[in-house]
């Protein structure tokens, strides 16, 4: 019989918030894939766990998890877990997983601490809808494309981002979303847990004044859905009436049909459009 894949969460700072489940695990699995070995050491040293480990990584991903599911495939027990959090966030976990499901092994997740959840429960903004980036892309014209996506989301956005990157990605911000409402995180669950919620003009001048330390999470509030209907409305407004009800009609709809289409993207009233058409007509 094959073997299983564990995905374990360790803490993203406070050692405490590790799971009993995950502890036994560890200890109970045949090998321990983690993502630096050297880090993750020290987590099983403090909870005297003397399972063997090997690397997993971002630059060994593919052909490591070829030999994980080897050993699965021969019936032996493999924990995969992350620096700090949750494995296959943000992480080269997400390939060894999909590996598994394509040779037909077991995978569960023991769920635990994710940075990303941690911080919007924080933020003081929306928790019913959320879309979470991670860190985003290095190739300019990529990161460039993703912020123009990101600047017309209704939902809160969250974001990694390293200190070194902090002060330049703030106002790659600011220049495409404008000045919203943003809580910076960083040292989360540790000791100098700090969670500041500003607008994007204030958070620029203040790591302008103080230098970024730790890692950060960045939450972002949406676009409101009000705005994007103003939006929608301005650039419909750019049209004339009867441009505007030539395009539903080329795609077929019926002329009554788009009066109504034609009013409710204006705002307006069907009696308005009608009476619009007619000067437009004359």
């Amino acid at each position: 019989m094959a073997g299983m894949l564990y995905l374990c969460a360790t803490p993203i700072g406070n050692l405490e918030d590790i799971t009993f489940r995950v502890l036994d695990t560890l200890r109970n699995v045949d090998i321990i894939a983690a993502e630096d070995t050297r880090n993750s050491i020290k987590l099983l040293n403090h909870f005297q766990i003397k399972t063997s480990m090997t690397s997993y990584h971002e630059y060994n991903k593919v052909e490591k998890a070829h030999y994980l599911i080897g050993l699965m495939q021969e019936g032996k027990d493999v924990a995969l877990v992350t620096d700090a959090g949750t494995p296959a966030i943000s992480d080269p976990g997400e390939t060894l997983v999909a590996l598994c499901h394509q040779a037909g092994i077991r995978v569960t997740s023991l769920p635990g601490a994710a940075a990303c959840i941690t911080a919007l429960t924080l933020s003081g903004l929306s928790t019913r809808r959320f879309c979470f980036e991670g860190f985003l892309p290095s190739d300019k014209k990529e990161k460039r494309a993703v912020l123009e996506e990101l600047a017309g989301e209704s939902r809160t956005i969250i974001l990694y981002e390293a200190p070194h990157h902090l002060k330049k990605t703030l106002d790659e911000l600011w220049n495409v979303l404008g000045n919203r409402k943003i809580s910076i995180c960083r040292e989360l669950t540790k000791k100098f847990e700090t969670v500041m919620p500003l607008m994007m003009e204030e958070a620029l001048k203040y790591y302008e004044e103080n230098e970024p330390r730790g890692e950060y999470v960045l939450v972002i509030q949406g676009k409101s859905l009000e705005e994007k209907r103003q939006e929608a409305a301005l650039e419909w407004m750019e049209m004339s009436i009867e441009e505007h009800m030539q395009y539903y009609e080329e795609q077929g709809t019926e002329r009554k049909e788009a009066m109504k289409m034609v009013a409710k993207d204006r705002g307006i009233g069907k009696r308005d459009v009608y009476r619009m058409l007619l000067g437009e007509e004359k």
